[in-house]
């Protein structure tokens, strides 16, 4: 394993080196009488071909490393074997002089190179610092702080370009002095600061003229031209007396911008008040290095501004200088300058928004700017849109005839943010000379090109009839630049219309029960689930009703069946579900509704074309499974649906899958998505879900990336995840058995972390697994490297399991897996309890060896369902598990009995590896807990101690974060680690083996 160190070097490029921890750890028995070669330095020649980007060999350079008598110390970063590293070094640690080989690489290309590292190297805390800085001289070039210099370099000349700091940069300059590492003075006694200033140039200087890209920036043959030239080309230059003179000329004029960094002056603008009309520019002094020194211009010329002695002696020329300056971009200060001793500077508005709008250009030159609050955070003119339904609001009865076609009246409005506007407000604005406007007591920005368009628009289409469809549209539109001439900042609608928008149409709806005759009472939170979806099912719009598992989506959606098929004839309704809940979905509608008619579209001898097109329309229910949506797609699409239904529907949480294409062709006149968890790796799933229910709701999928799946997945964007969900409420229903409002006669669901310890035997294939991988993975990219990640992490789960598991030899389980022997105990206790468990893998194969190993350690019977249990067996299992005197061990493979199963005998569930999903481990969890639960329900999640398993629990926590932030995560997700953040999470600690 290499530690790759970086250094500033000469002519404006980047020394490196590296230690290399297979190298000797000494050099001799006595301490070396002058420089040596540093014992763990790597060759010049392997570093050059192990970083290639533009690396040349150097000289070797002389460091001054803390070492030993004899031998240096090794960086924190240099991880080496014990064993081979040899005797420990003796003796008084010291500065020691060390001679190690170098390569260099132009400044420009670093960051390129430094990311570039391969497999089995790790950055020395000297090299991320340096890419720390490599960032801050980006930001200078790219905002153009930057100054250019003439130095002398090497006995030469070179035109060079170099860092120009002001306010914020200054303070970010010191915080990096206070954090650099050591090891970036090694090459001398130089002081911190003039090492950062020197590596900090070098940086800038190679960022520059990658900018500039060789564009030439002198004309002519003079020495001023020449030195132009230089500065985004061959950097060096010829020793003249010319250019020894324009360099000292240059030096000056740099210095002189230097002695002015302890102290600039500031700008304060403030605003009128009450009736004022003019708007005051204050001058201030500002200490760089701690902005909230600030001294008045009023008190510099009396002479009383003490506190900035320490900085500068002569505050008043400085003042009249930094004027100066700042009155070639904002000229309306030349006024200010005629008085003998300048304090303020007196604007109009139109004044007040040429200087507002010339703060970045100040700011950017080096002066502090204070600006008022509300600058840059004003509300924006846009169009309000007020709609009415007839219909009075929560009331819609099944017998309106109201739906997306339904025309409503509508009236334009101008709004400042959310507050709309007068008519002699916009009077007023029209008025107005100058884009700043006082309005209600505070100032606004207004642009007339779009505030005229706008006016033009209610003069000709304020007020009229639409669609509802066309008010949705308008609702999804809200916040952004759509069809209309201004954005659309709100939409205000009574009514039906009103309560849909409102995104909490489940409160604003009387609950409803379902027709006599149903074979449940619903809970209040059920009826208004109910009443939602008779909502929804009036209006001939699609839904997700996506509520916890085990809170009866499926007794919900039954009763919208049965209460919709009350007394009227209509089409069958198409439900979709998997295989392992079919059945489910048959029984309860039996049990419930009887009199619904229900058809099981499945198996070898099931109908096809025709036949099944007339035994549909004998039904009120149709029920198929995925894998035939697909496979039956042709057939399924020519039938008149009523209502198309998806259980469990993050089955098409991947909206480019085939599964996911088969049931966007079915045709129905309403379509319901149920799943508990909307959301599992990415936002992308919500879309697809929503997109399913209602298509084009959220506009494209690229469109729904860029407005909220980017700022909230990656930025964590609070108002993205606000709007998305005053978007997606009016189609989503999502309650939670935590929220007591909902529920309240759950019992509490206890969780619980349980640590393993690996055998002898687990360390060490899990070390081997990690080691293949990590010469791998490197070499690899694209969907290889996907693969060979995601089939590493199974390899290691399977050896937490059990060494049996990964090596697949048939050997015993007994004794060889301290995750085994912790399951053992657990169950040892609920047997003994008289209680039952469910223990959940994902690996279906290592079920089938756990079936014996526990029936013999427990003289019982242990049940065990997979995904290729028939179907009767599956019901036969669950009957007996639920039976009080049937066995208290059901053993299930995660996909096939996480979803779907009602097994409330069990109350201790039991996650033996972990999916790295939440959401998929709390479905599984949900077999339990749910309704119908008495008992206290304890769930565990085994875990090994030191490995994978434990350090990605905390990264599971984080990503819970991401799906309650918006609606309330499989693997993937890992593939997009780095190489080193996979080391991270892969490496073994000594903790992880047991005694």
């Amino acid at each position: 394993m290499w530690v790759v160190h970086a250094l500033c070097g000469s002519n404006g490029r980047i020394l490196m080196w590296a230690e290399d921890s297979e190298l000797p750890g000494r050099v001799s028995g006595r301490a070396p009488s002058g420089p040596v070669t540093h014992p763990f330095a790597v060759r010049a020649d392997r570093l050059r071909e192990q970083l290639p980007i533009g690396a040349s060999e150097e000289p070797v350079v002389e460091l001054h490393l803390p070492s030993y008598p004899s031998a240096p110390v090794g960086s924190p970063e240099l991880v080496r074997d014990p064993l081979t590293a040899g005797a420990k070094p003796r003796g008084k640690l010291r500065l020691g002089r060390w001679f190690v080989p170098s390569v260099s690489c132009d400044a420009a290309a670093l960051r390129e190179l430094l990311d570039a590292v391969p497999a089995g190297c790790r950055l020395g805390s000297d090299a991320r610092f340096v890419l720390e800085v490599a960032g801050f001289a980006e930001q200078l070039v790219d905002s153009g702080r930057v100054l250019p210099g003439l130095i002398r370099e090497d006995d030469r000349l070179a035109a060079r370009w170099c860092a120009a700091l002001s306010g914020a940069d200054v303070a970010r300059f010191g915080a990096l002095r206070a954090g650099m590492p050591p090891a970036l003075r090694a090459r001398g006694g130089a002081a911190p600061e003039d090492v950062l200033r020197e590596l900090l140039d070098v940086l800038v200087d190679g960022r520059a003229r990658e900018r500039l890209g060789g564009t030439k920036l002198g004309t002519g043959r003079s020495a001023a031209a020449s030195w132009l030239d230089a500065l985004s080309g061959e950097p060096h230059l010829d020793d003249t007396p010319k250019l020894r003179a324009l360099g000292a000329r240059i030096e000056d004029w740099r210095a002189g911008i230097a002695r002015r960094n302890p102290v600039r002056t500031c700008f304060r603008l403030h605003a009128p008040e009450d009736d004022e009309q003019d708007w005051i520019v204050e001058f201030l002094l500002q200490a760089v290095e701690d902005p909230s020194v600030l001294v008045s211009a009023q008190d510099v010329w009396s002479g009383t501004s003490h506190v900035l002695r320490r900085w500068v002696s002569q505050p008043q020329e400085l003042l009249l200088a930094d004027l100066g300056r700042a009155a070639r971009i904002v000229p309306e200060l030349e006024r200010a300058l005629r008085d003998r001793q300048p304090t303020e500077l007196v604007l109009d508005t139109e004044g007040a928004y040429e200087f507002l709008t010339s703060a970045g250009q100040l700011d950017n030159a080096g002066f502090g700017v204070l600006l008022p609050s509300w600058w840059g955070h004003a509300p924006k003119l846009g169009l309000k849109l007020n709609a009415s339904s007839t219909s009075t609001a929560g009331v819609v009865s099944k017998d309106s005839a109201v739906n997306m076609g339904t025309l409503v009246d509508y009236r334009w409005d101008l709004a400042l943010g959310d507050e709309e506007l007068t008519e002699a407000e916009l009077e007023e604005l029209a008025a107005a000379k100058v884009p700043l406007v006082r309005l209600r007591g505070r100032w606004v920005q207004v642009d007339h090109k779009r505030l005229n368009a706008g006016l033009r628009m209610l003069s000709e289409s304020g007020s009229g009839q639409m669609t509802a469809a066309e008010v949705l549209q308008q609702a999804g539109e809200s916040g952004q630049d759509g069809s209309q001439p201004l954005p659309v900042v709100g939409v205000n609608a009574r009514g039906w219309l009103g309560d849909l928008l409102s995104g909490d149409t489940e409160q604003h709806l009387e609950p409803v029960d379902p027709p006599d005759g149903f074979g449940a009472q619903l809970r209040p939170y059920q009826r208004r689930g109910l009443a939602w979806l008779a909502f929804l099912d009036r209006l001939g719009l699609g839904g997700c009703l996506a509520d916890d598992m085990g809170l009866g989506k499926t007794v919900q959606l039954l009763a919208l069946e049965a209460l919709a098929r009350d007394g009227v004839a209509r089409p069958p309704t198409l439900l979709v579900c998997p295989m392992s809940v079919a059945g489910n979905w048959q029984r309860e509608a039996e049990r419930f509704a009887p009199w619904l008619k229900v058809h099981v579209h499945h198996g070898g001898d099931r109908l096809g074309g025709g036949d099944l097109e007339g035994e549909a329309g004998c039904h009120d229910l149709v029920i198929t499974t995925y894998s035939l949506a697909a496979r039956d797609r042709a057939v399924l699409r020519q039938i008149r649906w009523d209502r198309l239904v998806l259980d469990e529907a993050q089955h098409v949480k991947n909206s480019s899958s085939k599964t996911a294409g088969a049931v966007r062709e079915i045709s129905a006149r309403q379509r319901i998505g149920l799943t508990g968890t909307p959301v599992e790796n990415r936002l992308a799933e919500l879309w697809s879900v929503m997109d399913f229910a209602n298509p084009g709701i959220l506009g494209s999928l690229s469109r729904f990336r860029a407005r909220y799946a980017v700022p909230i997945e990656r930025d964590q964007d609070s108002a993205a995840a606000a709007k998305l969900r005053q978007v997606t409420g009016p189609f989503i229903l999502r309650r939670t058995k935590t929220d007591p409002t909902v529920i309240g006669d759950l019992p509490d669901k206890i969780e619980l972390k349980q640590l393993c310890n690996l055998t002898g035997e687990q360390a060490s294939l899990y070390q081997a697994v990690v080691d293949d991988m990590l010469q791998r993975v490197e070499d690899s990219e694209g969907m290889e490297r996907k693969g060979l990640v995601l089939a590493t992490m199974s390899k290691l789960k399977q050896v937490c399991n059990h060494p049996a598991q990964f090596l697949d030899d048939g050997t015993a389980l007994a004794g060889r897996s301290g995750k085994l022997q912790r399951l053992e105990e657990i169950l040892d206790g609920v047997l003994a309890d008289g209680e039952k468990a469910l223990v959940f893998t994902q690996f279906a194969g290592f079920g089938g060896r756990l079936v014996p190993h526990l029936s013999a350690r427990f003289d019982t019977e242990v049940l065990f369902l997979h995904g290729g249990t028939a179907k009767s067996a599956r019901d036969a299992m669950v009957r007996r598990f639920q039976d009080p005197d049937g066995p208290g061990i059901f053993l299930l493979s995660l996909k096939a009995g996480g979803t779907g199963l009602n097994l409330t005998a069990a109350n201790h569930v039991i996650h033996l590896d972990r999916w790295w999903n939440p959401a998929v481990e709390d479905q599984a969890t949900d077999r339990a807990f749910r309704i119908g639960q008495r008992k206290d329900v304890q769930v565990r999640k085994l875990s090994c101690i030191g490995t994978l398993e434990d350090r990605i629990d905390q990264m599971i926590e984080e990503k819970k974060a991401l799906a309650q932030l918006v609606v309330s995560s499989g693997e993937n997700w890992l593939t997009e680690l780095s190489t080193n953040e996979l080391r991270d999470l892969v490496t073994l600690d000594r903790e992880a083996v047991g005694e």
